[in-house]
């Protein structure tokens, strides 16, 4: 079995080619897990599968690193279209299949400064649900949202798990943010379920991010942009805020890298 490990802002991610071989299927949860398991496999956040789809370039079909099939991953999508553009399947635009629908992307290349760089258009958000001083929301993944002075000396994964089981999120589970405004934008630090643990980044929850705070900075209608600093990196969220505070043409954007490959 040939694979690629991809990391977009160190959210990292075990791609296979699927297109001529069955490498995995969605029932092989065990090996899954064992292949992202940083001691005892290859490690990773989470796998991807690049398969065939008669109506699109490709289908994205992505596992969290516990072995589960599991809802959009924001930097695993920009991840999944670098490893595209490696295969020679699209050049520098895409139209790809996951699990919340349809997505556009573009690949532009790196320069001296820069990693590959891939734009990743989010599905709409229709709905935000304000509960106390967070936000839940659904930007491909569920996520609960909360912002504080400070994120840097929090336990995030004591913080991140007394939410994900708490009796509203315990049996679906969520994914939490914390954020905190800086310089340039936000910073995020994110509890992610499946991985069970902080994540470097999470591109649907720094997506939810930008959403939520163009709700609590009460943003006119209108198009935006935010910059997101995660644990690995930076990335930004181009949106429009709608009048009746849904919003629509979200962008996530960021770097993408193959960090190396081999076989099993």
């Amino acid at each position: 079995m040939n694979f690629w490990k991809y990391q977009g802002a160190g959210n990292d991610f075990i791609m296979l080619d699927q297109r001529n071989d069955t490498w995995i299927k969605r029932e092989d949860t065990n090996k899954i897990a064992h292949l992202c398991h940083r001691r005892f496999g290859i490690g990773a956040d989470g796998l991807i599968l690049l398969q065939n789809h008669p109506d699109y370039d490709f289908e994205m079909v992505y596992f969290n690193a516990d072995g589960n099939e599991s809802t959009m991953c924001g930097n695993g999508g920009r991840c999944i279209v670098a490893f595209a553009h490696h295969l020679g399947i699209m050049n520098h635009r895409c139209h790809f299949l996951a699990i919340d629908g349809p997505h556009q992307a573009l690949w532009r290349p790196a320069s001296e400064t820069q990693a590959s760089w891939i734009e990743l258009q989010m599905a709409p958000v229709s709905a935000v649900e304000q509960q106390d001083d967070a936000y839940v929301l659904n930007t491909g993944s569920p996520h609960f949202v909360r912002f504080l002075d400070d994120i840097s000396t929090i336990d995030l994964v004591a913080a991140g798990r007394q939410v994900r089981y708490s009796p509203n999120f315990a049996h679906a589970g969520i994914n939490v943010n914390l954020v905190m405004q800086n310089a340039d934008g936000l910073s995020i630090r994110t509890y992610e379920r499946g991985v069970e643990d902080e994540t470097y980044a999470c591109g649907t929850g720094i997506t939810a991010a930008a959403l939520a705070n163009s709700l609590k900075q009460n943003y006119t209608a209108g198009a935006y942009e935010t910059t997101v600093q995660a644990v690995g990196g930076k990335l930004s969220v181009r949106f429009y805020k709608n009048p009746d505070e849904t919003f629509k043409d979200i962008w996530l954007c960021g770097p993408a890298v193959r960090v190396f490959s081999g076989n099993l």
